[in-house]
């Protein structure tokens, strides 16, 4: 009898932390955009459209497809996507301060 209360309750469990899970990933990534578009300007802010033009349009890129997979409610593909973005943002930011005579 115990066994069998252990194991519906094991059950249950289980399927809250899936479905805990899964909508962690159902939610639309506005952090990640944030973050993303302030590493964009912070690049803007130190010349990288000039100094480092093909890291910042890279960056750019992928933050107008973070945008669109948004609009289209793919937020673990958007979140990825802002991810990338950032952390290109943030390289073309370091380039064009490393380009400064």
């Amino acid at each position: 009898m115990w066994s069998q209360r252990l194991r519906t309750a094991l059950v249950i469990a289980l399927y809250l932390s899936v479905l805990a899970l899964a909508g962690c990933a159902a939610t639309a990534p506005v952090q990640e955009m944030s973050d993303a578009r302030q590493a964009l300007r912070a690049a803007e802010q130190v010349g990288a459209p000039q100094r480092a033009a093909p890291t910042y349009e890279t960056a750019r890129s992928l933050l107008e497809s973070a945008e669109s997979l948004l609009q289209a409610g793919e937020y673990r593909a958007a979140r990825d996507k802002a991810e990338q973005a950032r952390s290109e943002a943030l390289k073309a930011r370091q380039e064009a301060l490393d380009a400064i005579p």
